[in-house]
């Protein structure tokens, strides 16, 4: 019997890395996506620049439909979800792992998939997709040397966790799926948050206006406690200043672009979690609302 073919949905900055990584690993992989970036990854393939891993062009195969019975790695924006939902729902995936932000999407993928094992993992990389649609290669620049990917201990023996390993990238397996999840998005959350209000990287924006900061720690933290992953704000604290404090991110370039992107599937995530568990988050509803009224200004 033949191996199912192993597909990576949304060739974009985390997308397109982890195809490429694949690829780069031996493991012989197609993207999936919108057609022009499918005839960049077609003609050009997908160029890399790495702090980490060095840079490189992976030739990747490009499709506009997920094949029948592929292993699927879901790698695009939270406002990509519905039609990636459709596509997944047509192929009659085995596997699918996504690598969405957020808590809310998981659901979703295993409604549109009924027969696969559907798991939802987190990655953590600071990537950003350099070129546009046009001619040239795909071109994803990964800036220092985080590259990380985790998911939960259920996810251990599915073929996609062992392509994964056979990359450069640091896989983790282990814990409950919620787990996984809020692992990353109780730090993504006030970092997202925090660059995006400032537009300043991590350092300064923390700095900023120290006391809102502080509050939104505080209130991030109550609600990945109430999730079950036991958090203070003094430990988002710590984890943020470890970061690099020039650090930004992906809601923060797509802010500068007069774009909310991925606000709702992140900071209101949080928001609406904690109103279930029937906690105040006057700092984070507030937060919330300025970030989209700079995207709102910068798109006038």
């Amino acid at each position: 019997m033949s191996t199912p073919p192993l597909v990576v949905i949304g060739p974009g900055a985390i997308g397109g890395l982890v195809a490429a990584l694949l690829e780069r690993a031996g493991r012989p992989v197609t993207v999936v996506g919108r057609p022009g970036s499918l005839a960049q990854v077609a003609a050009h393939g997908i160029a890399v620049e790495s702090d980490r891993v060095g840079a490189w062009r992976a030739r990747p195969a490009a499709a506009p439909d997920v094949p029948p019975g592929a292993r699927v790695i879901v790698a695009v924006k939270a406002d990509g979800l519905a039609a990636v939902a459709a596509q997944v729902a047509a192929a009659r995936p085995t596997e699918v792992l996504s690598l969405l932000n957020g808590v809310e999407h998981l659901e979703a993928l295993r409604a549109a998939a009924p027969g696969a094992r559907v798991v939802a993992g987190s990655i953590a990389a600071e990537a950003l997709r350099t070129s546009t649609p046009g001619d040239g290669p795909v071109t994803i620049r990964h800036r220092g040397q985080i590259l990380r990917v985790a998911v939960p201990a259920v996810a251990a023996d599915l073929s996609l966790t062992r392509a994964l390993r056979d990359t450069e990238a640091d896989v983790a397996v282990g814990g409950a799926q919620a787990e996984v999840l809020w692992l990353k998005l109780r730090f993504l959350a006030p970092l997202a948050l925090l660059t995006s209000r400032a537009q300043a990287g991590i350092g300064p924006a923390l700095e900023r206006d120290r006391a809102a900061s502080d509050a939104l720690l505080a209130e991030v933290a109550a609600v990945a406690t109430a999730e079950g992953v036991p958090t203070t704000g003094a430990e988002l604290g710590g984890i943020l200043t470890g970061l690099p404090p020039a650090m930004r991110s992906s809601l923060q370039a797509d802010v500068e672009a007069g774009r909310v992107g991925e606000l709702n599937a992140i900071g209101g995530a949080v928001l609406r979690r904690g109103r279930l568990h029937g906690l105040a988050s006057p700092t984070l509803a507030r937060t919330i609302d300025e970030i989209a009224a700079v995207a709102a200004r910068r798109a006038g």
